[in-house]
C-alpha cells in the first residue's frame, strides 16, 4: 500500500469517523479543527441505530456513553394533530457534546494527529494541496478530506456556488431539564415557519433544537420571544416549554443553513457530511449520513492507496457514485417531505392520512434512512 498522510478538515462525526477508520489500518492522518473538545454544537442530537454495526468494525462502543434508547417517534402538525408510530431500526440520542469527544479520544488514541488551527485556504497544484492555517502554517497532502460542516470560509474560498446564494434558514438549539420527557421518544412537532424536535441525550436533559425561517424569526428576533409567540402556538411545544427548565445560558445557533446541491468532490477535495450535502433535519438522519459518507471516502482511498492502477480520476469517480447511491434520494425525499410539512393544509392532509394508514409514516422513514451499515 502507498503510505501517503491524509489531510482532513473537520472534526465533527465525518471527520474523525474517517479519521479512525484510516489510522486503524495505518494511513498517516492529521486533523484540523478549530474548536477544542469537547464542546456543543446546533445539532438534533439523535443517530439512527443504522451506524451500530460499522462502529463495532471500528472497536467503537457507544454503550459506554449511556445513551438514551429511542423507540418511539411522535409527531404533530402546527395545529396540534399527532400521530405516532415505532421506529422501524430505533435510534440513540446522544448530544454531540459527548459523542464528538468520545470519537476525539478513540482517533488520538489510534494516532491521529489532532491540530487545533482553522484552516484558512486549500489549494491544488502538481496533484499536491497545499494547505495553509490562520496562524500562517503550512501543510502538505496528497489526499485532503472536507468535513468543515454547513458553512464555512473555506466554501468561499473553494468558490462553491451555494455559499454565494443566500439562504432562508436558521437553527437553534439548547437543553432543559424536563422531569416527564419519555427517553424512549423522539419528537418533531411543525409550528408557522419551521419544526422543532425535542429527544432525551445520555445525561438526561432534553435535546430541543428548531430549524425556522429567518423571515419568520425576524418577526421577534430573540429567542426566547420566539419561544413565547411562536413555538407555544403547537400545544405539545407549550406543554413542553411551559413546564421545562433551560439548561444553557444562552442558546446556540447557526444561519445562513443551506439546502441547495452541493459538490461531493470539488477542487479534487472530497467532501464529507453536511459540507457534501445537507438532509433536512426533520428526517432525523443527518448524523448516520455524516458517519456514512467518513466510511465510504476511507474504503475510497483505501482502495486507490492499495492499488497502482486506481489514479485519482478513478478514485474521484468513484466516491460521488457511492455517495450519490447512498444519499441522493434521502436528499430528495427530505426536500418533498419539507415542501409538504410547511404547508400548513398539505400538512394538515397528510396527517389524516397518516392517522387513518398509520403504516405509512415508517415506510416514509425508511426512505430518508439507511440499513445498517457494515
Amino acid at each position: 500500500m502507498k503510505i501517503e498522510t491524509v489531510i482532513i478538515i473537520g472534526g465533527g462525526l465525518a471527520g474523525l469517523t474517517a479519521a479512525i477508520h484510516l489510522s486503524r489500518i495505518g494511513v498517516p492522518v492529521k486533523l484540523f479543527e478549530k474548536e477544542e473538545y469537547p464542546h456543543h454544537k446546533v445539532c438534533g442530537e439523535y443517530v439512527s441505530r443504522e451506524i451500530l454495526p460499522y462502529f463495532e468494525q471500528l472497536d467503537l462502543s457507544l454503550s459506554s456513553l449511556k445513551p438514551a434508547e429511542i423507540s418511539r417517534l411522535l409527531y404533530s402538525t402546527a395545529n396540534g394533530n399527532p400521530v405516532e408510530v415505532p421506529l422501524p431500526l430505533g435510534g440513540l440520542g446522544l448530544s454531540r457534546y459527548a459523542f464528538d469527544d468520545y470519537l476525539f479520544n478513540m482517533a488520538v488514541k489510534n494516532g491521529v494527529e489532532v491540530v487545533q488551527e482553522t484552516v484558512s485556504s486549500v489549494e491544488f497544484l502538481n496533484d499536491i494541496f497545499e494547505i495553509k492555517t490562520s496562524e500562517g502554517k503550512l501543510d502538505r497532502a496528497k489526499i485532503v478530506l472536507g468535513a468543515f460542516g454547513k458553512r464555512s470560509v473555506l466554501d468561499k474560498n473553494l468558490n462553491r456556488p451555494f455559499f454565494r446564494k443566500k439562504t432562508s434558514w436558521l437553527a437553534v438549539k439548547s437543553h432543559y431539564k424536563a422531569a416527564d420527557f419519555p427517553d424512549d421518544l423522539v419528537a418533531l412537532h411543525n409550528f408557522e415557519g419551521g419544526y422543532c424536535g425535542l429527544s432525551q441525550t445520555e445525561t438526561g436533559v432534553v435535546n430541543v433544537c428548531y430549524l425556522a425561517t429567518y423571515n419568520k424569526f425576524k418577526e421577534h428576533k430573540d429567542p426566547a420571544v420566539f419561544n413565547e409567540k411562536v413555538l407555544r402556538k403547537n400545544p405539545f411545544l407549550d406543554n413542553f416549554l411551559s413546564e421545562a427548565t433551560p439548561v444553557f445560558e444562552n442558546p446556540l445557533t447557526i444561519a445562513q443553513i443551506s439546502f441547495s446541491r452541493k459538490e461531493t468532490v470539488k477542487d479534487h477535495v472530497l467532501m464529507l457530511g453536511d459540507a457534501a450535502g445537507l438532509l433536512h433535519p426533520l428526517c432525523g438522519n443527518g448524523m448516520a449520513m455524516a458517519i456514512h459518507s467518513a466510511k465510504i471516502a476511507s474504503e475510497t482511498i483505501i482502495k486507490y492507496l492499495e492499488e497502482p492502477s486506481i489514479d485519482r480520476t478513478n478514485m474521484e469517480k468513484e466516491y460521488i457514485q457511492k455517495w450519490d447511491s447512498n444519499f441522493k434520494t434521502r436528499l430528495r425525499v427530505g426536500k418533498i417531505l419539507q415542501k409538504i410539512l410547511l404547508n400548513q393544509n398539505l400538512a394538515e392532509v397528510s396527517q389524516s392520512m397518516v392517522s387513518k394508514m398509520p403504516f405509512l409514516l415508517p415506510q416514509i422513514i425508511k426512505r430518508t434512512h439507511g440499513n445498517p451499515i457494515r
